[in-house]
C-alpha cells in the first residue's frame, strides 16, 4: 500500500471534531431572536390588529395580508436556493444573516407607524411586512445550513427539535411581555395583568399592539449575537464574484442531478406543499379567530401564549421522537393531527361545536367562557403539538438524505419548496374569502394542502429516515 493511500485512509478514519456546546447554544438561540416576528407579527398580535382595525373590514385585511404574504413568499422561492449555492461556494454564512436580519429589523421597525383607521398606512405596512418576512425566511435559511457541523448525526434531530422548543419558549415570553405590560383593552386601558401600559403606550391608538413591530426588531438584534459571536462559520473559500459563478454552476448540476435521488425529490415536494398549509394556517389563525369570535388584543395574545406552550412542547418532545422512530415517522403523525385539527375548527362557529348548538359567547364574560372558544382552544393546542414537530422532523430528515458538501444548496431548495408555493395557500384563502365573503370558506382550502403532502410522504422511502 503506498503512503498516500494509507495516509487518505487513515485522514477518513479521524473523527470529526464538533465545537463546543457555547457554540451550539449561540446556534439554539437564533430561534429564540427570530420567533417572536412569526408569534407577534405574523400571527397574534399584529396581523390580527392590522386586520380588524387598519383595514376596512377582517374579511378584507385577511385577503390583503394573504396578498402580502403570497409575494413575499414568490420572493423567497425565487431567490433561496440561488443565495445557498453561492453561500456553500463562498463559505460564508454569518454575513448572509446579518444582511438579510437587518431586513427583518428594518421592516419590524416600519410597523409602528401602522396607525388605525388611516387607510393610507395600509400599503407602506404590507411593503414592510413583506421586506420583514423576505429578510427572516433567508436569514433562517444559512442558519439551518450551520447545523451539520454542530453535533453528531444521531443527534440532529435533538438539535432540530431544541432549537424549535426554544424559539418557541422567546415567542411565549415576547407574547407575555406585550400583553402583560404594554397593550391595553381600550376599553379599560388596562393590560393582560391589570396595570397601565408601560412608556404611556395608549390603548385608543393601539400603539400597545404597534410596539410589537419594535420589540421584534430589538429582540433580534440582542438575542442573535451570541451567534455571531461563540458559533463558528465555515471558512472563506472563494472571493464573491467567484463565488456567484461557481454557485450558480453547482446549483445547475444539483438541479440535473436532482431527478436521480427520488426519495429526496419528492420530499422536497411534499415539503413544498405541507408547509404551504402549515405557514398559511399560522399566518390566518389569528385572523380567523378574531373574526369569528371578535376576539380582542388580549384575548388573541393569550390564546397565543397556550398555543405556543402546546408548539414548545410539541417541538421538545418530537425531536426526541425523531432520533428514535425516523423523521418521517414524526413527520406523518403531524400532519394526521393537523387534519384532524383544522377540520375540527372549521366545524366551530360562536354558536356551534361540532355540528352541536351550543351557547354562544355572551357580553362581559369571562376568558374563553363559552364551549365554542374552549372547543377552539383545544384544537389550536393540537395544531401547536403538531406543528413544532413537522417544522423540526422536515428538517432533519433534509439533513439525513441531502449530500453534505451541499447542504446550503439543499436548504435553498428546501425553503423554495417551502416557499415557491407559499404564495397559494394565501392567494387561495384571500381569494375564496374575498369572493366568498367568509372567512371559513378561505380557510377551508387548507385540507387539501395537508392530504396532499401526507400522500406524497408515504412515497419517501423509509430508508431515509
Amino acid at each position: 500500500m503506498s503512503s498516500s493511500l494509507a495516509e487518505g485512509i487513515a485522514q477518513t478514519r479521524e473523527p470529526i471534531r464538533y465545537p463546543p456546546q457555547s457554540a451550539v447554544v449561540g446556534w439554539i438561540l437564533f430561534d429564540w431572536a427570530a420567533q417572536p416576528y412569526f408569534t407577534l407579527i405574523t400571527t397574534f398580535i399584529f396581523a390580527p390588529y392590522f386586520a380588524t382595525y387598519v383595514a376596512p373590514d377582517p374579511a378584507t385585511g385577511q385577503s390583503l395580508w394573504g396578498f402580502a404574504t403570497a409575494a413575499s413568499g414568490f420572493v423567497i422561492a425565487l431567490a433561496s436556493p440561488v443565495l445557498g449555492a453561492i453561500a456553500d461556494a463562498s463559505g460564508r454564512r454569518k454575513p448572509w444573516i446579518a444582511l438579510f436580519g437587518g431586513m427583518l429589523v428594518i421592516g419590524s421597525m416600519l410597523m409602528w407607524f401602522g396607525k388605525p383607521g388611516e387607510p393610507h398606512t395600509i400599503l407602506p405596512l404590507l411593503i414592510a411586512y413583506a421586506l420583514a418576512t423576505i429578510g427572516v425566511e433567508f436569514a433562517t435559511v444559512f442558519n439551518n445550513a450551520m447545523m451539520p457541523n454542530l453535533v453528531p448525526p444521531e443527534k440532529i434531530g435533538r438539535l432540530s427539535g431544541t432549537g424549535w422548543a426554544t424559539g418557541y419558549v422567546g415567542g411565549i415570553l415576547s407574547l407575555i411581555l406585550v400583553l402583560g405590560f404594554l397593550a391595553a383593552s381600550p376599553d379599560t386601558g388596562k393590560t393582560l395583568l391589570g396595570i397601565t401600559p408601560w412608556f404611556g403606550l395608549d390603548p385608543a391608538l393601539h400603539e400597545g399592539d404597534r410596539i410589537s413591530g419594535p420589540l421584534t426588531g430589538m429582540w433580534f438584534v440582542v438575542f442573535v449575537l451570541p451567534m455571531f459571536l461563540l458559533t463558528p462559520d465555515f471558512p472563506a473559500k472563494l472571493a464573491p464574484r467567484a463565488a456567484i459563478r461557481e454557485g450558480l454552476r453547482e446549483l445547475g448540476k444539483t438541479l440535473r442531478d436532482l431527478p436521480r435521488r427520488r426519495s429526496l425529490a419528492i420530499f422536497l415536494l411534499a415539503n413544498m406543499i405541507y408547509t404551504d398549509g402549515l405557514v398559511s394556517l399560522f399566518a390566518f389563525g389569528g385572523i380567523y379567530a378574531t373574526g369569528t369570535f371578535g376576539w380582542s388584543t388580549i384575548q388573541i395574545g393569550t390564546f397565543g401564549v397556550i398555543l405556543a406552550i402546546a408548539a414548545t412542547i410539541g417541538a421538545f418532545t418530537g425531536g426526541r421522537l425523531d432520533d428514535a422512530f425516523g423523521s418521517k415517522r414524526v413527520i406523518t403523525g403531524s400532519l394526521l393531527l393537523l387534519l384532524v385539527a383544522i377540520a375540527g375548527i372549521l366545524l366551530i362557529d360562536p354558536s356551534h361545536v361540532l355540528l352541536i348548538e351550543v351557547t354562544p359567547p355572551q357580553p362581559g364574560a369571562a376568558l374563553f367562557a363559552s364551549p365554542a372558544e374552549r372547543a377552539y382552544l383545544l384544537l389550536g393546542c393540537l395544531i401547536g403539538i403538531a406543528g413544532g414537530p413537522l417544522q423540526a422532523a422536515s428538517r432533519t430528515l433534509l439533513i439525513r438524505i441531502a449530500p453534505r458538501d451541499r447542504i446550503a444548496q439543499y436548504f435553498g431548495l428546501f425553503a423554495l419548496t417551502g416557499k415557491v408555493t407559499s404564495f397559494i395557500g394565501p392567494l387561495l384563502i384571500a381569494s375564496v374569502t374575498a369572493l366568498a365573503s367568509s372567512q371559513k370558506a378561505g380557510m377551508a382550502v387548507l385540507v387539501l394542502f395537508f392530504v396532499a403532502g401526507l400522500a406524497l410522504l408515504t412515497q419517501v422511502r423509509r430508508s431515509a429516515d
